[in-house]
């Protein structure tokens, strides 16, 4: 029997063992399968490894190929993980909340020790917690979330900031607490709309005033060629000899503006875009293929408003850049005739070779040329040997241009086709692309001719000046953040008057060593009440080294400049300013480059501009204009903080009250834990009777509008934090504690005989007292004001009738009860007005010497 049951078990687990060995033999077919397939292709594929994958790329059309997505594309590299941010003021509130939670336990405790601890005494303690749970604010943060949707709502509905966008509502009133600001150039001061202003060629610079003469000098010399090239055969033959020629004798100016333009006009990434008009169908089509190139239609579009900033300006002088596509671009001479050019290569704009190049072929001539412009800090080693470009680049950026290196290298049909085999046997490398690409570009980037230097302005945003002095009135002192050269730094900030013309600059010499950085700070130490201009480099080896020193010496600057700052760095100097400071920052940017520093700070505005919505999106409040930034602060900041402030003191306040009468009521009955109000007086309490006198706090406002901007000085006393404090709240729980003792006290004397009416003595007068308090609080009465006030008195004398449990109406409508209740009213408020008007006429605040 024992047999006959093993061998019953293996028969069961046969189709266990069938499976598990089926499942063995098409994982090795699958293995095997692989395997061939990589032997197979080996001959006719290639193996690459992107990010250490290897991929298979078997011969064929390629349609299109993605690289560098998700988290590695820049711009998200560049982009930190926001924050949660938390206003001072909720932190603040936090702060005296513990307080109050160690008060109740306080008062529960003293309590129970006075009751005697008699009988179940943690019971009682817990009743006592419970009585007494109204010091603790709860319904401070609904009220103060109300507030701040309300202020959102109010700033983006003010007619004279239009366009403001409030994309939080939980940090309104950090408008009103800043100290530092820290700002960017372009698109933020600036308009990043640009003006060509200047073309220096060496011997001879031409600006706004002089442009005619450029112009003349471009309709003569394409009229000449022009006539020449139509008084021969061929009209290739006289270009020939001017450019065989040009280097032999020296160029004439006409010769040289000439060249200069024409590089500007076919050194870019501009594409001219025609728009067809309503109705006719085709036109664009009509006007591409048929060159019937119209100026009234045509636009352009370019990465850079630089580069179409000087595709403009050749317009205007005659050379027009009329059509381009992948392989050709077209200009149009004076004259009208078309002049097409062979695209052979692109160099893009990067960041790190600050320049960019293109070769063309001129279809008329034949010629081969490699233009290029970029920074002068990556052409100056690139172009001949010249006694100019380094001192004309100084003079340009010290009035503002921001500047561009133009140059030229003509190639012969057999210097191009070497380096388009080298460039493209680079191009097909497997390891070190990058590098033997670059490698390749550089081989020709030597020794080219330097044309000329182009110099365009970025005009400042409207009403900059007036507001950037309105902020340091204020008492903020505020940081430029740029990525441009130190001098158009400096020079921005001269002109806009982020520095004074009068004040001292230190402009922090270039430092690369510890030693450098000590003695570059000790010369900064000596002078005192200067501005401070430094660049990246510098700044990050003083941060390595003297982190501390040189923040502490950069806070006391009334102003300091930062210039070629990488995004990193910008959020960098902002956690910088929070850490060593403890002050609250504020960071406003137009760009993709500054999201991480509006993300960083403790409130963050966007500007919407011409590069975008990213910072705008980013951003917790979204301008339109840098100006309108004064208004956000010192009249809506303003007012948020000044009203939150009062809002919580007032709920606090309120909590207090009642506790402090619940506190003597047990103490006059011996230390019961016996609750004064119960079931609908304290739900109404808490809502229809005091909600809408409190909340009106929300329209309060100390100073008017006008008068906040006249007097910006008004700002300083916010930043101090004085509106909401420990001493402000120790004087509201003494208002409180004196308050709840009289409403309680006096109701217990007057109303000796009546003492079975205590609830409604009480809280008719504890009703009477808070919306006298919202009252005497108040400093500009706003219609909706009233209207709280009455509605929420009538709300209270209505329910009298029908809280027939709590009241009796025969009672309460004698003239006894009146007069009494009245009474105990006057003497719980009247010492308080008096106590703030004696405090008005001694010692008033600021704004009211303005008011008055």
């Amino acid at each position: 029997m024992k047999a006959h049951a093993e061998i019953n078990l293996l028969v069961s687990k046969v189709p266990q063992v069938l499976l598990f060995f089926l499942c063995i033999t098409c994982c090795l077919i699958v293995i095997t399968c692989r395997f061939l397939i990589l032997l197979s292709y080996s001959s006719s594929t290639h193996l690459v490894k992107i990010h250490n994958q290897p991929f298979l790329f078997s011969p064929g059309t390629v349609i299109g190929v993605v690289i560098y997505t998700g988290k590695e594309t820049r711009s998200v590299m560049n982009t930190s993980n926001p924050k949660n941010k938390v206003g001072l003021l909720d932190l603040e509130l936090n702060q005296l909340t513990k307080a109050l939670f160690l008060a109740l336990v306080a008062l529960s405790v003293v309590m129970v020790t006075l009751q005697g601890f008699v009988g179940p005494w943690y019971r009682n303690l817990f009743r006592f917690l419970l009585l007494f749970s109204y010091i603790i604010p709860i319904s401070l943060r609904v009220n103060l979330d109300m507030g701040k949707a309300a202020y959102g709502w109010m700033i983006m509905k003010d007619d004279n900031i239009p366009g403001t966008v409030v994309r939080t509502s939980t940090i309104p009133e950090e408008l009103g607490r800043l100290v530092y600001l820290l700002t960017d150039k372009t698109g933020t001061l600036t308009q990043n709309e640009m003006i060509f202003k200047r073309l220096h060629l060496g011997t001879v610079s031409y600006g706004t005033d002089t442009m005619d003469e450029i112009q003349s000098h471009i309709i003569n010399s394409y009229s000449q060629m022009h006539s020449q090239s139509s008084g021969n055969s061929t009209s290739s033959t006289p270009s020939r000899k001017v450019q065989s020629s040009a280097p032999k004798v020296r160029k004439t100016v006409s010769s040289r503006i000439h060249e200069a333009v024409k590089a500007i006009a076919l050194c870019h990434n501009v594409t001219p875009v025609y728009e067809s008009h309503a109705g006719v169908s085709g036109e664009t089509e009509y006007a591409e293929v048929d060159q019937n190139f119209s100026d009234e239609n045509r636009t352009y579009q370019a990465s850079s408003p630089d580069e179409v900033a000087l595709v403009q300006w050749t317009e205007s002088v005659g050379l027009t850049l009329v059509n381009r596509d992948l392989t050709s671009m077209q200009l149009k001479s004076p004259g009208g005739q078309i002049l097409t050019y062979y695209i052979l290569q692109v160099f893009p704009f990067t960041s790190e070779s600050k320049r960019m190049g293109i070769i063309v072929r001129d279809e008329s001539t034949g010629e081969i040329t490699f233009y290029m412009k970029g920074a002068d800090v990556a052409m100056s080693t690139i172009v001949q040997y010249n006694d100019w470009l380094e001192e004309e680049c100084g003079n340009m950026a010290r009035e503002g241009l921001r500047t561009l290196v133009v140059a030229k290298k003509s190639l012969t049909e057999e210097q191009y086709q070497d380096f388009e085999n080298r460039y493209n046997q680079a191009k097909l490398s497997i390891h070190d692309r990058a590098l033997k690409v670059a490698a390749v570009v550089e081989s020709l980037e030597r020794e080219m001719e330097l044309l000329c230097l182009t110099g365009v302005e970025d005009q400042l945003q409207a009403d900059v000046r007036p507001t950037l002095e309105m902020l340091r009135n204020a008492g903020i002192k505020i940081w430029m953040l740029t990525g441009d050269k130190l001098e158009t730094a400096t020079c921005i900030a001269k002109s806009s008057h982020l520095v004074s013309r009068t004040q001292d600059i230190h402009i922090f010499r270039p430092v690369i060593s510890r030693g450098e950085a000590h003695l570059e700070l000790n010369a900064f130490r000596r002078k005192h009440d200067c501005a401070l201009v430094i660049s990246g480099d510098s700044l990050e080896v003083c941060l390595k080294y003297y982190e501390h020193e040189f923040v502490e010496l950069a806070c006391q600057c009334p102003a300091v400049v930062c210039c070629r700052c990488s995004p990193t760095q910008k959020a960098h100097i902002v956690k910088l300013l929070q850490h060593h400071t403890g002050k609250r920052t504020c960071a406003i940017g137009d760009g993709g480059n500054d999201v991480s520093m509006i993300q960083a700070a403790d409130c963050g505005i966007g500007i919407e501009g011409k590069e975008g919505k990213q910072a705008s999106l980013a951003a917790d409040f979204s301008i339109t204009q840098f100006k309108h930034i004064g208004r956000l602060l010192m009249v809506h900041g303003r007012n948020s903080y000044k009203r939150s402030a009062a809002l919580g003191q007032f709920v606090m306040h309120r909590g207090l009250i009642i506790s402090t009468m619940q506190a003597v009521f047990s103490s006059v009955f011996y230390f019961a834990s016996i609750p004064l109000y119960q079931g609908f007086l304290m739900v109404g309490y808490a809502t229809i009777y005091t909600m809408f006198p409190v909340f009106s706090l929300v329209l309060d406002q100390d100073v008017k509008p006008e008068m906040a901007l006249l007097y910006p000085e008004l700002y300083k006393d916010l930043t101090k934090g004085r509106s909401l404090s420990f001493k402000t709240f120790l004087i509201w729980v003494l208002i409180s504690i004196y308050q709840g003792g009289i409403l309680m006290y006096g109701a217990l004397l007057l109303f000796e005989s009546e003492f079975v009416h205590v609830v409604a003595i009480s809280f008719t007068a504890l009703i009477l007292t808070e919306l006298l308090m919202v009252a005497l609080t108040i400093r500009t009465w706003h219609w909706l004001m009233v209207v709280a006030e009455f509605f929420s008195l009538g709300c209270y004398v209505a329910s009298l009738a029908f809280l027939n449990e709590y009241f009796d109406v025969a009672f309460i409508t004698t003239v006894t009860f009146l007069w009494k209740v009245s009474a105990i009213t006057v003497v719980s408020c009247l010492p308080l007005y008096i106590l703030k008007y004696l405090k008005r006429k001694f010692s008033p605040p600021s704004y009211s010497k303005l008011t008055s």
